[in-house]
């Protein structure tokens, strides 16, 4: 009865149109006084929830990747990947992925990615003769690898719901495997595309001008070799090198690409404060909601439940994919993350899998669930961008779709994919 009234009271609230953040805390108050727990406590968990070092990380990285972003990044990174790829058959579908590879490990995430590079990539792929509805389901698919690269939000979020015990230079590490692997399986079915539909080649760039091209892109990559560089060295945690990466994105943005006005700045960082300021909202009512089940013995339960559907850890851990699956379709990310994570992590540990695996398992998870309807961020922006319909983009998305469970399958039940990077490095 205690888990009926705390979810189901929070789906309805939902259901009402609330919004996740505050149905949340509003949940975790209705549960309090179900079970007698003063509101107090509820508000000290809130307090307590946003009050953690490590989570500096998130304003910094999301005002890093927004500076880039906004800064010419994007256009030179496309032109970058252009000389790596650009030249063979359906090129510029493999630019797009090798755009939103590098562009990924610089804003961690797939919005920012998708709107960054479809906005140069979609309109250049219809002139050269690329169906509108596959470049868009080319750069919505993408992008979803930006959630599993570093610096990747959302692996910060995971270590902070999983209460701190799986480090963020783990997770950083176990990201770097699966999203490469991703964007080399989506490569290949852009590959087969373009020999079946017989789309056309990209011209060779000459040597001089290939160069000066890569040399603009590296002043922005450097960022992620700083990030990484920084954190494997010992120089600095993960949480500094976000602050790092802030510095010099701004460097590099405002003194060398010098795209960017300094008027546009004070409108950049009220962007970002409204962004990060719905996520703290989110992360404080969550830690509340987290609380008041944790008192109801729910991650217990579910535990219980999942080990009496079956000993086998393969048959758990599919069951646990379809959930995740279903729930990303509906729900946004970051609340799942910090809403299923304590749930989820002691089912887990219970049959023996790395909770730094299944952090990669969820955020691939999750990450289909942002390109899938009905509620898709990522598939949203990208249809809005490319100036296509949801139903054609989807359509054009199901060979991708197959693609991604692929990725995510091997993910799964190839634990290697996802520790061997952890493991050697750190």
């Amino acid at each position: 009865m205690d888990a009926l009234i705390l979810l189901g009271s929070f789906i309805a609230l939902i259901l009402i149109g609330m919004p996740v953040a505050y149905a949340l805390g509003a949940a975790a108050l209705i549960g309090a006084w179900w079970i007698d727990i003063p509101f107090q406590a509820v508000m000290i968990q809130v307090a307590s929830g946003v009050n953690k070092f490590s989570l500096l990380a998130i304003p910094f990285f999301v005002l890093a990747g927004a500076i880039m972003a906004e800064g010419g990044m994007s256009r030179r990174l496309v032109a970058c990947a252009g000389v790596l790829v650009g030249f063979v058959r359906g090129g510029l579908s493999l630019v797009n992925i090798v755009a939103s590879t590098f562009f990924g490990a610089i804003s961690g995430s797939s919005v920012a990615d998708t709107a960054s590079v479809g906005s140069v990539l979609i309109p250049e792929m219809e002139r050269k003769g690329y169906p509108r509805d596959f470049s868009t389901a080319v750069t919505v698919s993408g992008s979803v690898q930006a959630l599993l690269t570093p610096p990747s939000h959302n692996s910060v979020l995971y270590s902070l719901a999983a209460g701190g015990t799986v480090s963020i230079a783990s997770l950083f590490m176990a990201g770097i495997v699966p999203g490469l692997l991703m964007s080399a399986c989506l490569m290949v079915l852009c590959l087969i595309f373009a020999r079946k539909r017989n789309y056309p080649k990209g011209e060779v760039i000459p040597m001089r001008q290939a160069l000066k091209i890569v040399g603009e892109a590296l002043w922005g990559l450097m960022a992620m070799v700083i990030i990484l560089g920084g954190i494997l060295s010992g120089i600095f945690t993960a949480t500094e090198s976000a602050a790092i990466a802030v510095l010099w994105s701004f460097f590099v943005t405002m003194f060398i690409y010098r795209d960017y006005k300094w008027s546009e700045l004070p409108k950049l960082m009220h962007r970002t404060v409204r962004t990060i300021s719905i996520v703290m909202i989110l992360i404080g009512f969550a830690a509340s909601f987290g609380y008041i089940m944790t008192l109801m013995q729910i991650p217990a339960k579910i535990t219980t439940m999942f080990l009496t559907l079956s000993d086998n850890r393969y048959v758990i851990l599919m069951c646990i994919n379809v959930m995740l699956l279903l729930l990303g379709t509906v729900m946004d990310m970051a609340p799942l993350i910090l809403i299923l994570t304590p749930i989820l992590m002691p089912v887990i540990l219970g049959i023996g899998v790395d909770p730094v695996q299944f952090g990669m398992i969820m955020l691939v998870n999750l990450g289909i669930g942002l390109i899938t309807p009905p509620v898709g961020a990522v598939l949203f922006v990208g249809s809005a961008v490319g100036k296509v319909s949801i139903e054609s983009t989807v359509k054009a998305l199901l060979p991708f779709y197959a693609v991604l469970f692929l990725v995510l399958l091997l993910v799964t039940y190839v634990p290697a994919i996802s520790l061997w990077l952890p493991h050697l490095v750190l």
